[in-house]
């Protein structure tokens, strides 16, 4: 076949991809070849002069055998304009209206009729009340009834509507579902990873319900978190997610974790929903949607983890919504109580000690569970931190060390403020520095810095004090601003 009619066949084909996705009102027949005439909507895109290139063959080859090369796809996935817009889809509202006014985060939730037990309605319950009335001015939450069961989305709407209609009224929770007639097909799918056929509908069409999900939510919020119906929430996790969002200013991110547990307190930004959804769909009988996830942070180039410590979330379910089978996943990192995240203020961070590898500066000033990692320290070494505005501090604290290597820690050393910054912008260090303490067992902390040191602080520095042979691991630097410093 030459080449101009090869790209006529791929072109007919991708214009009958984009119909059945457009309209979904039917149920679709999804061909052995589906997966191929997906990747050729990303090659399509950028062929030129009627020609393959061989980079293109690659593409489609790595992804006919599953495995997606985010590097490759990044930039025709970002630059995709059909992802995004919304799916036209008709939802049904079970309980509540149209939100009056946008929120700062939307919380989605996606329910099914379980074989054993039922956590819906604790989750909702947690949710409420774990939030302060402040946070609930802020929160909007979306319950998706999923199953096909009418008589079981009857009596859950029931319940939620008895037992959360303050919630409804006052415009924070919705209760949606989708029709049966606008899902793909769901049977006869391809068994990848050798999964059971039931197992593979399963989680189709769960990639499915949380697609449609996503594109409900899409314009609520500046932000969405994806939960599952089985979920405890730790107290004021709102605040401490706005924490974190606020301290990520600037950065590149796509997803932030709070929970290492599934797609548990995965956090987007709602702009991105739809290409989400889009992808979700596109890929739903491929794999799990939680390994979807990953290629999705990756394919919009962020090749990192980016989670935050303690969690936030916590599952509690005991019987999994697959076949009811037992479920006894913990995230042990996972605290209910109020915590408080550092503020960690923007600064710019360096250090005189031989680093490690990859183990740079700036990874133990983070809530990432990543530390900084230097050779063995000399007296006089530091680790420093110019901020960039002065602050006034309240509570400093430093770990150093891990639990596999307790005695890379800072065995001889102090921390100390200064102020008087001088320098360009890349060298800049203070003048005079005061010493606020020593390092006891490897860690340092202090409170009420803001009453025992008089002038607005504009550097922090970690010194060694004595040498050590073993090396130094800062697992991490958190710092808690105060009132705004005087002008």
């Amino acid at each position: 076949m030459k080449c101009c009619d090869s790209m006529q066949f791929f072109t007919r084909h991708n214009l009958k991809y984009f119909d059945k996705m457009r309209c979904l009102r039917k149920r679709s027949a999804v061909s052995f070849l589906g997966i191929l005439v997906v990747c050729l909507l990303f090659m399509n895109l950028y062929i030129e002069d009627g020609y393959v290139l061989e980079g293109d063959k690659q593409i489609i080859r790595e992804t006919a055998t599953h495995q997606l090369n985010p590097e490759r796809y990044v930039h025709s996935f970002k630059d995709l304009s059909n992802f995004s817009g919304s799916i036209n889809i008709s939802y049904r509202y079970l309980a509540g209206t149209p939100l009056p006014r946008k929120r700062y985060l939307t919380i989605g939730l996606s329910s099914v009729k379980r074989k054993k037990g039922n956590y819906l309605l604790e989750t909702i319950k947690s949710i409420f009340e774990q939030s302060s009335y402040e946070e609930l001015k802020e929160i909007a939450v979306v319950v998706q009834l999923a199953d096909f069961d009418s008589a079981w989305c009857e009596g859950m709407v029931q319940d939620i509507s008895q037992k959360f209609a303050h919630h409804i009224i006052a415009g924070r929770l919705i209760v949606i579902h989708v029709p049966e007639d606008y899902y793909p097909v769901l049977d006869g799918l391809k068994r990848n990873y050798n999964d059971p056929e039931d197992r593979v509908k399963f989680r189709s069409k769960q990639n499915v319900d949380y697609a449609f999900l996503l594109n409900f939510c899409a314009n609520l919020s500046d932000y969405y978190v994806m939960l599952e119906d089985d979920v405890r929430c730790s107290k004021n996790f709102l605040t401490a997610v706005k924490k974190v969002v606020t301290s990520r200013e600037g950065s590149y991110w796509v997803t932030l974790e709070f929970s290492k547990l599934g797609y548990i307190g995965k956090l987007y930004h709602s702009h991105d929903l739809p290409r989400l959804a889009h992808f979700l769909l596109m890929f739903y009988q491929e794999m799990p949607c939680d390994w979807l996830l990953i290629h999705f942070r990756g394919l919009l180039a962020q090749k990192e983890v980016i989670r935050f410590k303690p969690s936030l979330f916590q599952h509690m379910g005991y019987y999994s919504s697959y076949k009811g089978a037992e479920n006894k996943l913990k995230d042990d990192d996972f605290e209910e109580e109020s915590f408080d995240i550092p503020d960690n203020p923007p600064a710019n961070l360096h250090t005189n000690m031989n680093v490690f590898e990859n183990y740079e500066a700036s990874k133990a000033y983070s809530s990432i569970d990543e530390y900084f990692w230097g050779k063995a320290p000399s007296t006089g070494d530091f680790y420093g931190i110019v901020f960039e505005k002065p602050i006034k501090i309240s509570k400093i604290k430093v770990v150093t060390g891990t639990e596999d290597r307790q005695n890379d820690i800072l065995h001889h050393g102090a921390l100390e403020v200064g102020e008087k910054i001088v320098g360009s912008k890349k060298g800049r260090q203070c003048t005079t520095y005061l010493r606020l303490g020593e390092f006891k067992n490897g860690n340092f902390e202090i409170t009420d810095v803001e009453h025992k040191v008089l002038f607005d602080i504009n550097c922090m520095r970690i010194l060694v004090t004595k040498s050590q042979k073993e090396w130094l691991i800062i697992r991490s630097i958190s710092v808690w601003t105060s009132q705004t410093p005087n002008p």
